[in-house]
């Protein structure tokens, strides 16, 4: 029974999840908005919600940590000076999913993952 576990599995192991989000992560920060599955999508929200407060701040302990989820040196030089400023005055909800039309080759719930302006 999975009574109480967060997340979803999205069919792979740990290790290809982690790197997976971490990807879409920093394909959202380099270019605003990205489109994936809609599983995909929300469970990158929330990972890009929590990278996007600690770029609020700019501390120098809030860099190391999104330096170890952030795999692009420019994604996170972008995060710390552009996005995280823009959302000094915002209290979270930082991204929005929109639902798009299925795949065409298997009929996959697709949604785009994009920053509020």
């Amino acid at each position: 029974m999975r009574h109480r576990v967060a997340g979803r599995k999205l069919g792979r192991r740990t290790e290809h999840r982690e790197a997976t989000l971490q990807n879409i992560v920093v394909e959202l920060l380099t270019h605003e908005r990205v489109t994936t599955t809609e599983a995909k999508a929300r469970s990158a929200r929330t990972l890009a919600e929590r990278i996007i407060t600690k770029g609020r701040s700019g501390s120098v302990h809030d860099r190391r940590l999104a330096m170890a989820l952030l795999t692009d040196k420019h994604a996170l030089r972008r995060l710390f000076d552009e996005i995280g400023p823009r959302y000094a005055d915002r209290n979270g909800g930082y991204t929005r999913i929109m639902k798009l039309m299925p795949r065409k080759g298997d009929a996959a719930a697709m949604a785009m993952l994009e920053l509020v302006e």
